[in-house]
């Protein structure tokens, strides 16, 4: 199993290497087993019994997966990729015999609890229920999905002839520091089209084999398998209210940063109250926002500590990284890394072939190998996700003496939120310091720099959650049918509108595959897990602080964002405690080992920004911004022939017509009653402007920055779904 971190920037997630509960080799298993359990007057012997050579063969099998799935995600060769698909064709043959075994145990009646436990998660098949050739298909639909991203490439964009730029490190760097919106443009524009576009196809068979495994074991859809692990029939409702918590901080931060982005590039690419331009926020897919902080500050003079200057002229190295990071781990007295884990992890990206370059812990179930693979940048963000990687290692050696079936967080979401939790105290100015990597220079105010502090944490950490929410949202209805193929591209935009407040630099189509361009998409890794560990990792780290006595909700001088448990072995044990017991417990019991609750509560997050969130609102009501946003300025539409249409003045009226009764079905009349028929001349006025004759840019030019034009129906809350605009002048390429 792998735990792949997400694109850069941001916490991790799971990905299971066969399916969703991968079962081992058992034709070692004595055959008499079966026997035994019909006539023992006691099952429950033969069961454990039978468990315990399971289990054995579980974990030799589960290792030569991983092995396999290590050696091509290390090196991306067609030789690599066969093995990891014969092993891995192996395995599901035998994973189907295993099941077989277990489903004729009377698990259910079984009285002990731990026992019935393991074979209900050993009764789930996953993916392996499919025919042999089904199941082959699948596997080949993935791979090559992860195949297109991790190696797709795109033209730069002032030297066309040159046509090697990667999504890592060459696409971060320039979304990181580019303040050029064409440029910008332009690689947003191209990694689409290099990446997501190319597996839309793949996706639409990926979709239908999935839901074909899902129903083999017995889930209506593989949307309800994903979310089978969460052990909560309420859960999205869960979900659901966890964002409703959370909404206001997120609409404060919203608006505050987009008259930030309009001061810096132009009423003409942001407008004062509609979404966001998705290709100015600093990262590709828009889901963290920390790399516009340099010129959105609060406190300009206080600007936010950054230490990457500070690693490079101590001469950090990505082992010496990685080192800083076992040091924290070892003062809460956890464990260090063994030294396997030194020999056999990857940590720079290599010169000479292609790797998946996303961050990733591995365990491979041997109680004794486990490694990080990373294309270590010598920065602080790359620091962070050091500690945040090796937080899922700390896991893994933690719970390696449970049952292998038990080798896994108390829910998908657990495994995120302890690498996160790391990462908040590493992250704290007082951490940088005592780890000499931050140095005061002249006075300073303490006020300006803890809000600067905070703002860029919200960047991360607020920014992050309604996209980790959407992603899951859009594929659930995908899986469940409730989204058809043939709108995949304009639902993702209304749900990245409608949630994110987040709007595409150019018009997009359904020949465009957005979602397509996102690794965790293409490489079927359940996102939700993102969501939950960013509530959850607050709750832990409120609880811990106060074990260390580095936080008191009385005491203004130890606020929770302060806080930094380095060095509490009071705060490592309690979490270590909750880390051994894997998923052997449900996961309610497991936080409540930490928190003193069994439920997943907001309230750590809201604590911990509340000092934000109150300077927010009043900068907001100051500037007279508006907080949410309107309709957007983009068109999403099923061609681009359909698209060259809507350069027409009456086609773009006709079009806006048609997607205002489109809505109005979805919403019961809503849209209708908001659309009035004063919007039509504004449709007309917006086409009147277009340029008929205006060609259509050469397949290999830059793309042009879009003229501001645009026009929907108007909205009234930014919880309508909203309207896609007809624009003027598109990118058709």
């Amino acid at each position: 199993m792998t735990w792949d971190r997400m694109a850069p920037g941001a916490p991790l997630r799971l990905v299971p290497l066969l399916v969703l509960v991968v079962l081992g080799l058992v034709s070692a298993l004595d055959p008499a087993l079966e026997e035994a359990a019909a006539r023992d007057p006691d099952p429950e012997a033969a069961a454990r019994e039978y468990l315990r050579e399971l289990d054995h063969d579980t974990g030799v099998h589960l290792n030569r997966a991983s092995l396999a799935e290590w050696a091509y995600a290390s090196n991306l060769t067609e030789h690599n990729l066969k093995r990891k698909l014969e092993v891995s064709a192996e395995v599901a043959a035998f994973q189907k015999e295993a099941w077989h075994r277990t489903v004729h145990f009377p698990w259910q009646t079984f009285r002990d609890p731990d026992l019935r436990r393991q074979f209900r998660k050993y009764s789930v098949l996953g993916s392996a229920a499919l025919p042999p050739e089904k199941f082959e298909k699948l596997e080949k639909l993935t791979s090559e999905m992860e195949s297109i991203y991790s190696t797709a490439k795109i033209c730069d964009y002032f030297n066309q002839t040159k046509c090697d730029l990667s999504l890592e490190p060459d696409l971060v760097e320039l979304l990181t520091h580019s303040r050029d919106a064409n440029e910008l443009r332009h690689a947003w524009v191209e990694w689409r089209r290099a990446s997501g576009e190319k597996c839309r196809g793949l996706f639409e068979r990926y979709v239908a084999l999935s839901n074909e495994a899902a129903a083999l074991n017995n889930f209506t859809d593989m949307s309800e398998m994903w979310l089978e692990p969460y052990e909560a029939k309420d859960f999205r409702d869960q979900v659901r209210e966890l964002w409703e918590q959370l909404r206001p901080l997120y609409e404060q931060l919203h608006a505050y940063v987009r008259r930030k982005l309009q001061e810096q590039y132009g009423e003409a690419e942001v407008s004062r109250d509609g979404p966001i331009p998705a290709h100015l926020l600093g990262e590709m897919w828009s889901s963290t926002w920390k790399n516009v902080a340099n010129f959105s500050a609060p406190a300009v003079a206080q600007p936010p500590p950054d230490v990457s200057p500070a690693l490079k002229q101590q001469g950090y190295t990505p082992l010496r990284i990685f080192k800083l990071a076992e040091e924290f781990f070892i003062s809460l007295n956890m464990s260090a890394m063994p030294d396997l884990f030194w020999e056999r992890s990857i940590l720079e990206k290599p010169a000479d072939r292609e790797i998946t370059c996303h961050a990733s812990a591995w365990d491979f179930y041997d109680a004794k190998d486990f490694r990080i693979k990373q294309c270590t940048r010598v920065d602080m963000e790359h620091m962070f996700t050091a500690h945040h990687e090796m937080g899922h290692i700390q896991y893994f050696l933690q719970y390696k003496h449970q049952p292998v079936v038990y080798r896994e967080g108390a829910n998908p979401g657990f495994h995120e939120a302890v690498g996160d939790v790391m990462s908040l105290s590493v992250s704290t100015p007082k951490h940088l310091r005592q780890v000499g990597l931050l140095r005061d220079e002249g006075p300073r105010d303490d006020d300006a720099s803890a809000l600067n502090y905070l703002f860029l944490q919200a960047l991360q950490k607020v920014a992050f959650l309604p996209y980790a929410y959407l992603m899951d949202l859009w594929r659930w209805d995908v899986f469940n049918g409730s989204v058809t193929s043939d709108e995949y591209n304009c639902r993702w935009w209304r749900l990245r509108e409608q949630y994110q407040g987040i709007e595409p630099p150019v018009d997009r189509t359904e020949e465009d595959f957005d979602p397509g361009a996102k690794y965790h998409i293409v490489a079927s890794v359940p996102y939700i897990r993102y969501f939950v560990s960013y509530v959850i990792q607050f709750q832990f780290h409120r609880a811990l602080c106060l074990e260390a006595g580095q936080f008191d909700p009385n005491d203004p001088m130890k606020p929770l964002y302060a806080c930094d448990i380095y060095g509490s072995t009071a705060a490592g044990n309690k979490l270590k405690a909750m880390l051994q017991l894997g998923s052997s417990r449900p996961w309610p019991e497991a936080l409540e080992a930490v928190t003193g609750s069994r439920r997943m509560d907001a309230s750590g997050l809201l604590d911990y920004f509340k000092p934000l969130y109150e300077w927010l609102k009043a900068e907001n009501a100051r500037t007279g911004e508006r907080v949410g946003w309107g309709p957007s300025r983009r068109a999403c539409v099923s061609t681009r022939d359909e698209l060259e249409r809507l350069r027409r003045p009456d086609d773009m009226m006709d079009a806006n017509k048609m997607e205002v009764d489109k809505m109005d079905a979805e919403m019961g009349g809503a849209v209708a009653a908001a659309a009035a028929p004063e919007a039509v001349p504004e449709v007309a006025a917006a086409a009147a402007a277009v340029v008929p004759e205006a060609a259509a840019p050469a397949a290999d030019a830059p793309v042009p920055a879009p003229a501001p034009a645009a026009v929907a129906a108007p909205s009234d809350s930014v919880a309508d779904e909203v309207v896609p605009a007809a624009e003027a002048p598109v990118d058709r390429r």
